[in-house]
């Protein structure tokens, strides 16, 4: 069982390093953090995008993530 769940979490963490990098950035560095960015929070179409598919991806497999690890510990 134990094994079963490490084998788990290790795809977990490389499918989320894999999302991570796939995604495009959120602004262009340091001038983006300071002056905002251009893109409307209520922006048409954005959760049909590939990123924000990506994003919500990398939300699901992180939790996923952290409930496999809480397992892990209290089965260690």
């Amino acid at each position: 069982m134990k094994l079963f769940i490490t084998i788990l979490q290790l795809l977990c963490g490389l499918a989320i390093i894999f999302a991570v990098l796939v995604q495009s950035g959120k602004s262009a560095g340091l001038s983006g953090a300071i002056g905002g960015v251009a893109d409307s929070f209520l922006a048409k179409n954005k959760a049909k995008t590939l990123d924000a598919k990506l994003a919500r991806a990398t939300k699901w497999i992180g939790a996923a993530f952290l409930i496999l690890t809480l397992i892990l510990l209290i089965l260690g």
